[in-house]
């Protein structure tokens, strides 16, 4: 798969250093937003989020963000989760050319969200591990 180095606006927020912040890029690369927007989305999800004994911080734009709250998220802005993995399948899809579908997708692999455009992986490093990388499902624009 082709790859084009993108942080999604990151820099041009005025953010610097390296950290977790890969669903927040990969959603602004996709939506086409702009990075702030994303980040202060994000933030102020998981404000609602309930910790607990087993769940012990919220969602961070920063360092992270659970699945509860991406998959929120992802429905307000209009878009549709399309698995491609089930627990016991094994893997079918991968980061590689033709096997996801054309379009901006928002894509889940194993610790990793990146945005995939037309079949091209847009992040800040290249995570298809030469096309091995395991899709579990992506999230995609809504059709009208």
């Amino acid at each position: 798969m082709k790859f084009v180095n993108n942080d999604g606006g990151r820099a041009a927020a005025g953010f610097v250093g390296t950290t977790g912040d890969c669903v927040t890029r990969a959603i602004a690369i996709a939506t086409q937003r702009s990075y702030q927007e994303i980040y202060d989305l994000i933030n102020q999800f998981a404000t609602h989020e309930r910790t607990g004994t087993r769940k012990k911080r919220r969602s961070s734009a920063r360092s992270g963000v659970f699945k509860g709250t991406t998959t929120k998220i992802m429905k307000q802005l209009g878009w549709v989760w399309v698995p491609t993995m089930t627990i016991g399948s094994g893997c079918k899809v991968h980061l590689r050319d033709g096997e996801l579908p054309s379009g901006r997708l928002v894509v889940s692999v194993s610790k990793h969200w990146v945005a995939v455009i037309d079949g091209v992986i847009h992040d800040n490093h290249d995570p298809s591990r030469d096309g091995s990388r395991c899709v579990y499902g992506y999230w995609m624009e809504a059709q009208s």
